[in-house]
């Protein structure tokens, strides 16, 4: 999935939810651009992992770096589910 494939379906899930302002594909496209980054700058999670310090995502995971070099690791939530230990 690219992040354009993954914008779209965000889209989709965030028109399922409450009533209120729904976001647009471009929205969510720059959101992502802004967390993770784009060729010509720097997102906020290399940013932070530049700045010595890990990103945690709740209980979806984390991204640290060591040496130069950035590293994901799963939370439980994310682990359980793609494991169908969900309950």
């Amino acid at each position: 999935m690219d992040k354009s494939q993954l914008s779209e379906l965000t889209v989709r899930r965030a028109a399922d939810g409450p009533d209120g302002p729904q976001p647009s594909e471009g929205d969510i496209g720059r959101v992502l651009d802004l967390l993770s980054g784009t060729v010509e700058q720097a997102g906020t999670i290399a940013e932070t992992l530049k700045a010595g310090e890990a990103v945690t995502l709740g209980s979806f995971g984390g991204f640290q770096a060591a040496d130069g070099v950035a590293s994901f690791r799963a939370g439980t939530a994310l682990t359980e589910y793609l494991r169908d230990q969900t309950r």
